[in-house]
């Protein structure tokens, strides 16, 4: 997978076709130890990078439970 970010703070994950296969068969990844770490550093980068994009008035938005809101991707 890859994290593409964009100059506004959002971001896509873009996921390879074997990845997407496994997703299809599984319905899950499964990250060795080795590769959680590379996920886990790659997504800290990014979520320090992506705060410092976003609006200001977003930046102190607050979540509550586990549930992301998600739209259908365009393009």
């Amino acid at each position: 997978m890859k994290f593409n970010q964009k100059n506004d703070g959002s971001c896509d994950i873009v996921f390879t076709d074997e990845e997407i296969a496994v997703l299809v068969k599984y319905k899950k990844l499964q990250l060795p130890k080795e590769s959680t770490k590379h996920f886990i550093n790659n997504l800290s980068k990014i979520i320090f990078e992506m705060n410092d994009k976003l609006d200001p008035k977003l930046r102190n938005l607050a979540s509550y439970g586990s549930v992301v809101p998600t739209k259908k991707p365009k393009g």
